[in-house]
């Protein structure tokens, strides 16, 4: 391991060190995307032994942050997340705070974040994560009607697949089941499976994210780092990955699957209709026999947008635990 097997953005960070530093902090970097999910306790060593030396980058604090809320350190986490956004100026951890609030037994908390100027500025997939924490949060005070209410949001969309669909339908099935709506849940927890379906998380050779999009200079030529380039693995250049695209499948919801075009490069991000591939013609949102497309996840915020629902990780609305934001963070 020699520590270069972060992504670009990361690599130039470091860069900014001594390089007996700059090595000290690649090497633990790497071995903390490599530890979250196995050893998340071990992977936040590593994150802290990186922060002794560079702890004046906003990757090291972000790294610090994740594997602080992956180990469910959530007071730490907390205060590395403030710190990171206060050096980048970013606010797409947003949702793993209100959710490190929620882990720290502070709904309330978690629900004035949720208010705040801040969560405006979310991408599609960032409201869409801070919804699940709402909902959440409102089943930590008891509010199951609320629960529901948080989850339906433009994103809640039958007949399209976003990264974050599947756990987002099972969420809003979780809360419906949860405020005695059982009747209603049936139907999101089969769309999840057509959702996964369409983005081919079941086939393991296959990405977890559908990029539909063609070049973007402004997204490659980003200058804060997401969460997968700061904990990632070897990883293609942000450009190389921006320019290639992937053909849409129409996947029916009895899982049969025919072929559609795919949605054509946006130059921008974003489509004229939010950035999602289009459904047949005809398909209503309230019945699951329509097709669902998979579609980019930096949809606008016209359609408005941390993990899976195990440990206090909040997006898993139904359930009393937060989220676990890192479910996505680490690849490789």
């Amino acid at each position: 391991m020699k520590g270069d097997e972060l992504d670009r953005v990361t690599r130039a960070q470091i860069r900014n060190l001594e390089e007996r530093s700059a090595l000290w902090v690649s090497r633990h970097l790497v071995m903390a995307g490599r530890l979250l999910e196995d050893d998340p306790e071990l992977a936040f060593q590593h994150a802290l032994a990186a922060s002794r030396r560079g702890g004046r980058l906003a990757a090291v604090r972000e790294a610090v942050g994740l594997t602080a809320y992956a180990a469910g350190h959530y007071g730490e986490a907390l205060r590395e997340f403030r710190t990171f956004r206060r050096i980048s100026g970013s606010n797409a951890h947003l949702p793993v705070m209100a959710d490190c609030e929620r882990g720290l037994g502070r709904p309330d908390r978690a629900l004035d974040l949720a208010r705040s100027e801040e969560a405006e500025t979310l991408d599609a997939a960032g409201k869409a994560e801070l919804a699940m924490v709402v909902s959440g949060a409102r089943t930590d005070l008891g509010q199951l009607e609320a629960a529901v209410a948080a989850l339906e949001i433009p994103q809640l969309d039958l007949h399209r697949a976003f990264s974050f669909s599947p756990r987002l339908f099972r969420a809003y099935a979780d809360a419906l089941d949860a405020a005695g709506r059982t009747g209603e849940s049936e139907k999101w927890r089969k769309q999840a499976k057509v959702a996964e379906s369409a983005l081919g998380v079941e086939d393991p050779a296959e990405p977890d994210i559908i990029d539909l999009l063609g070049d973007d200079e402004e997204g490659a030529a980003r200058a804060v780092p997401t969460v997968a380039e700061v904990l990632g693995g070897a990883k293609k250049d942000a450009a190389e990955d921006l320019t290639a695209e992937a053909p849409a499948s129409v996947i029916d919801s009895d899982g049969d699957s025919n072929e559609s075009e795919g949605a054509g490069p946006d130059t921008d991000g974003a489509s004229a209709d939010g950035g999602s591939a289009d459904v047949e013609e005809g398909t209503g949102t309230d019945s699951t026999e329509g097709t669902l497309l998979p579609a980019a996840d930096n949809d606008t915020d016209s359609t408005p947008g941390a993990g899976d629902g195990d440990a206090p990780s909040g997006t898993a609305p139904g359930g009393g635990a937060p989220i676990k934001a890192a479910e996505d963070s680490v690849g490789g």
